[in-house]
């Protein structure tokens, strides 16, 4: 049971839960971006300044 008290392979299992952390967080987002109409309203705000502009 040597193997239990080395720290060898923790910094990958620690980047491994910061991937699936951040998949998770990214999946809650899109989730959400997706039932609300945030992402074309910014869009078109943004057209409608650049076009107003010129």
């Amino acid at each position: 049971m040597e193997w239990i008290k080395t720290d060898k392979g923790q910094g990958t299992v620690e980047y491994v839960l910061v991937i699936l952390a951040a998949a998770a967080m990214a999946t809650a987002l899109i989730t959400w971006i997706g039932g609300t109409s945030l992402i074309p309203s910014f869009f078109t705000t943004v057209v409608e300044k650049l076009i107003g502009g010129v």
